[in-house]
């Protein structure tokens, strides 16, 4: 399954303006750039950049103009990061990424580790500033929410729990369902959830709208994790562009270990139901998000 065309101009407009961003930094630290650039603009979906710019369009917003598109990029920002820390040896110790070497290993621990953290704060300075929306309390509110994705309570604290887990598989005590559930809504679906949360803070959605963002996007995310799940016990890392099978070798757990193939495919597929039903009152102006969505869960990579 392919994304809906509106989805891959959204992914397109925003990789271009990375590259646009990359190209305009200079100095002496050129190497990090280059590390900055290899683990942001090798490939990807782009799926939370176009569920922040499907999200805004959908509170109403403009998203032709650069300032919708650089929330889209923060977000890809602040999701290569994560993916650089998570490759390292210390962390998932992972090879490959979107089909070619991590980062690490394309450049080095040092050099990649630095260039994670300098997209995290890239990530925040393009939210902060005044070119991404005139209203300092809608910016405000963008960054508030990407810290939280992305903290303690979000993605850091995600990877925190799947480190130990690690350990407690070496002991013998695999993780619960529950707990997987929990690792996962932080470690992924946080920053799925900011991202289409973020389009409607930018568009400044009512109420009824951010209540069914939140919905939505909290299934979705969920769901996407339990695809995951599934692609890794079934696919191929040369189809998954990375190493495949990772959480089986180290005894940590997964919704397909504890629930099985079929199970945790039709559990991904209820919560795709629901994710969608909730954006139903929106009629068609909601059908790119809805896309997105299905796609999560079609999706061979």
């Amino acid at each position: 399954m392919t994304l809906p065309d509106i989805v891959e101009r959204d992914a397109a407009t925003t990789a271009a303006f990375l590259a646009d961003m990359f190209d305009a930094m200079t100095g002496p630290a050129d190497r990090l750039v280059a590390a900055m650039r290899y683990a942001t603009m090798n490939g990807g979906k782009r799926m939370r950049a176009a569920l922040a710019l499907g999200a805004a369009r959908l509170a109403g917003a403009q998203t032709t103009s650069g300032s919708a598109v650089r929330v889209a990029a923060a977000i890809e920002c602040l999701h290569a990061y994560s993916l650089i820390h998570d490759d390292l040896p210390s962390m998932d110790d992972a090879a490959t990424r979107r089909g070619v070497a991590a980062c690490h290993l394309a450049f080095d621990e040092a050099t990649a580790v630095l260039a994670g953290d300098a997209l995290q704060t890239l990530a925040f300075g393009l939210l902060a500033d005044e070119a991404t929306h005139a209203d300092p309390a809608v910016r405000s509110a963008l960054v508030a929410g990407l810290a939280a994705a992305s903290g303690v309570d979000g993605m850091a604290g995600g990877q925190m729990l799947d480190l130990q887990a690690e350990d407690r598989a070496r002991a013998g005590s695999a993780l619960s369902l529950d707990e997987i559930r929990q690792m996962q809504g932080m470690k992924t679906g946080a920053l799925i959830h900011f991202a289409a949360c973020a389009g409607g803070i930018y568009g400044r959605a009512d109420a009824e709208l951010m209540a069914a963002l939140d919905s939505y996007s909290r299934d979705l995310g969920l769901a996407f994790q339990i695809a995951d799940d599934c692609l890794d016990h079934e696919s191929t890392p040369e189809a998954l562009g990375k190493p495949a099978g990772q959480d089986a070798v180290r005894g940590k757990g997964s919704f397909v270990s504890l629930m099985g193939l079929a199970a945790a495919r039709d559990a991904a597929t209820a919560l795709i139901e629901a994710a969608t039903d909730r954006l139903s009152p929106w009629g068609a102006a909601a059908e790119p998000l809805q896309e997105i969505a299905r796609f999560a869960i079609k999706r061979r990579s």
